[in-house]
C-alpha cells in the first residue's frame, strides 16, 4: 500500500537520529508529508536530504524539546507548512551519561529526564490539543526496552524510559475518548549512534559483546540472555 499515508501529515521529533530517519523514509514513501524537528541542524539537514532523494516532502524545524515555547512553534509550524496533524512519533531522546549508579551526576540525571521524559509530555500535550479539535489522530512514544528491565549503568536513561510507559499508559486512558490514539515503543539494541555510545559506557573494554549476545524476551517483558 504504497500511499496509504497520501493526504496525511506526520510530525517526528528527534529527527536527526536513525531511528526517525528510516520512520520519516518509511512514512515519506507511502505518501506522508513530514515536519521534522530536532536541534542538530547539520544531522536534521541530512534527514531532510535522504527524504528528498527519495521524493518525499518534508520540512525541517529547529527546536528544543524541553522548551514549551518552541514546542508550540514547531506543531504551529506543523499547521502552518501543512494545515493539519495526523501522526506524531514523539522520538526525541539522548542517552546521557553511562556508569555507576553511585557516581551518577545530579546535573545530568536531570538532563535525561527533561529530553526524555519532560520534551516527551510537552510535545504530546501540545500535538493532543491539536487533535482533539480536529477529531482525532494517532501518537507513538518512543521509550525503550531499557524502561523494562533493569539498566545498572545507564540509571537516568531507564528510569526515564519507565516514565515514558507510565506516561504512555495515562495518555491512552485519557485521549481515548477524543479519537486519539496513543502508544509506545520499545526497541531492543539498534545500529546507532547511541547505541555505540552506551556500549562503549557499560562495556569499555568491548562495547559491542553485550549487544550481540543472544537474547529473549520474558514473558514479563524482561531482556535475558539465552546461554
Amino acid at each position: 500500500m504504497p500511499d496509504r499515508f497520501e493526504g496525511r501529515v506526520v510530525v517526528i521529533t528527534g529527527a536527526a537520529g536513525g531511528i526517525a530517519r528510516a520512520t520519516a523514509l518509511r512514512f515519506a514513501s507511502e505518501g506522508a508529508r513530514i515536519l521534522a524537528v530536532d536541534l542538530l541542524d547539520s544531522e536534521l539537514d541530512e534527514t531532510v536530504a535522504a527524504v528528498h532523494r527519495a521524493g518525499g516532502q518534508i520540512a525541517p524545524h529547529p527546536a528544543d524539546v524541553t522548551v514549551a515555547s518552541e514546542v508550540d512553534g514547531y506543531v504551529q509550524a506543523a499547521l502552518d507548512q501543512f494545515g493539519q496533524i495526523d501522526v506524531f512519533f514523539n522520538n526525541a531522546g539522548i542517552e546521557g551519561w553511562v556508569g555507576p549508579l553511585l557516581e551518577y551526576p545530579e546535573d545530568e540525571f536531570d538532563r535525561v529526564f527533561a529530553v526524555n521524559v519532560n520534551g516527551v509530555f510537552l510535545g504530546l500535550q501540545a500535538v493532543a490539543r491539536v487533535m482533539r479539535e480536529a477529531g482525532g489522530g494517532a501518537i507513538v512514544n518512543t521509550a525503550s526496552v531499557a524502561g523494562l528491565q533493569a539498566t545498572s549503568k545507564a540509571a537516568a536513561y531507564g528510569a526515564s524510559k519507565s516514565a515514558v510507559v507510565g506516561l504512555t499508559k495515562s495518555a491512552a486512558i485519557a485521549l481515548v475518548g477524543d479519537g486519539i490514539r496513543v502508544n509506545a515503543v520499545c526497541p531492543g539494541p539498534i545500529e546507532t549512534r547511541m547505541m555505540r555510545a552506551m556500549e562503549r559506557g557499560v562495556n569499555p573494554d568491548d562495547p559491542e559483546g553485550r549487544t550481540h549476545e543472544p537474547r529473549r524476551v520474558d514473558a514479563h517483558g524482561t531482556l535475558r540472555p539465552t546461554r
